[in-house]
């Protein structure tokens, strides 16, 4: 079976700009979402509220970076077989990781429900913090396989080239979330409880909207059998394995950000919060462009046309330092604004503050590690971005974050959780590029030869 792969023809920066706008608009709504939340939660008047989401949220993402590894080797897969223009191959791959995606997710979720409180406490939650934090994420984990599944679909109708149909998943979700939240909230009465089940809601209306694009309009997902699933564990592993260990690296680092923070007080922990709920808003973009380039690289890698590899790289690049500077500049000008805005504390609008004034232009080198890493992976080499993610957290943030707080109390943690992205952020972009002039050579110089999968991923010199 053929398919379009309209990723192999056209501008690679209308493409970068078209699935960019697309992604970051349905980003945009879940990230807004989230900070009204926090927004909500901080007009109850407890700073332990704000705290205790700060904690819960880097917990739960710790346990979702394993799922989103999946989810990273799914979209790989399908991309780069509907660029080899095997729609029959994209359509096994879609239902052997959606169903291995359920069921490790579903593991995850049991674990951390059963370890909920030691994980927390690990994590530095303590009295009336670690209640609520054990409240709020006791609701959310067992919802954690929806959310999952919700994310790995949307995966799957990006790696087709339809970032529209699932921007629209990921803004119906959120426009659910942000209606239910004021009425579960102070309407009913349950306050951070109130928050966790709107959350809840808003998941399966994002997997009920992603599944009709996927299943109903593209039928892409099939039935397969027992053998066919065994066998695509293997193609499927070798992608997740790296890629799962890639994304534990950043909340590896984000916990140890978090824990060296609570050091502090809750107050210094809430004003990390909100600036987690503010920072992926302003930034929704740079999260975009991440899972925006993936499937354009990936198609294009499956075509063979490395030329619009390395193009498409340089697009996202020139996109991404653009839009930090304009933030940058955004966010300088509205630091006063937000900290009234969120009644921050002493403690928080001192952090607030510094972030905004110094530390948003830093984000730069995070988006470069964001692109790098996403071309990684969709060119077959995920170990790469394995190694550059576990280099930013073990030898980047977690050394400058120690010594930053000892320092520089805890703005020299901020300070230093950015300086760390900087030289990794750096030197993974250079790598992209060269391994793309690498993977170009060879397959100029050497004859095709049929993967076992289907793909043409190995080459050999001719007998």
């Amino acid at each position: 079976m053929s398919s379009q792969a309209v990723f192999t023809q056209g501008s690679t920066m209308r493409h970068v700009l078209a699935m960019t706008a697309a992604s970051a608009t349905g980003l945009l709504t879940m990230f807004g979402v989230d900070m009204v939340d926090m927004y909500f939660l901080t007009l109850l008047g407890e700073q332990e509220l704000a705290a205790a989401v700060g904690f819960a949220g880097t917990l739960i993402f710790f346990l979702v970076a394993v799922s989103i590894g999946l989810q990273i080797a799914l979209g790989a897969l399908v991309a780069r077989s509907e660029g080899a223009r095997r729609r029959d191959l994209a359509s096994r791959y879609c239902s052997s990781g959606l169903l291995f995606s359920f069921l490790a997710s579903l593991a995850i979720s049991l674990l951390g429900w059963l370890y909920l409180t030691e994980l927390l406490q690990l994590l530095g939650a303590s009295g009336l913090t670690l209640d609520y934090s054990i409240r709020y994420a006791g609701i959310l984990l067992p919802n954690m396989p929806v959310l999952v599944l919700g994310m790995s679909v949307a995966a799957g109708v990006r790696a087709l080239g339809d970032a529209r149909r699932s921007m629209w998943a990921t803004v119906a979700g959120s426009l659910v979330n942000a209606v239910l939240d004021p009425i579960f909230i102070f309407t009913l009465d349950w306050g951070l409880e109130g928050a966790a089940w709107a959350s809840v809601v808003a998941r399966m209306v994002v997997l009920g909207v992603a599944w009709h694009a996927i299943f109903y309009v593209h039928r892409l997902p099939r039935r397969i059998s027992l053998q066919e699933f065994i066998s695509d564990l293997r193609p499927l592993m070798r992608l997740a394995t790296p890629a799962i260990l890639t994304n534990l690296a950043t909340p590896l680092g984000g916990s140890f950000v978090l824990r060296t923070m609570s050091q502090f007080g809750d107050g210094a922990v809430a004003g990390a919060a909100i600036m987690g709920r503010i920072t992926p808003v302003a930034f929704c973009a740079i999260f975009a462009l991440s899972s925006a380039v993936g499937p354009i690289i990936g198609q294009n890698a499956g075509a063979g046309r490395y030329d619009r590899v390395r193009s498409t790289l340089r697009d996202a690049m020139i996109f991404n330092a653009v839009y930090v500077l304009l933030v940058w500049l955004l966010l300088w000008t509205l630091g006063d604004a937000i900290v009234q805005a969120f009644s921050a504390s002493t403690d928080a609008a001192e952090l607030i503050r510094f972030y905004c004034d110094f530390l948003v232009g830093a984000f730069v080198f995070n988006g470069a590690l964001f692109v790098a890493n996403a071309s990684f992976n969709n060119l077959h080499h995920p170990h790469w971005a394995t190694g550059f993610n576990f280099g930013r957290a073990l030898l980047g943030t977690i050394p400058a974050v120690y010594f930053g707080a000892k320092w520089y109390g805890a703005t020299g943690i901020l300070a230093g959780e950015a300086l760390g992205a900087l030289v990794f952020g750096f030197l993974a972009v250079f790598a992209a590029f060269r391994l793309t002039d690498r993977l170009e050579r060879e397959h100029v110089a050497l004859p095709e030869t049929a993967s076992p999968e289907g793909l043409v991923t190995e080459r050999q010199p001719p007998l």
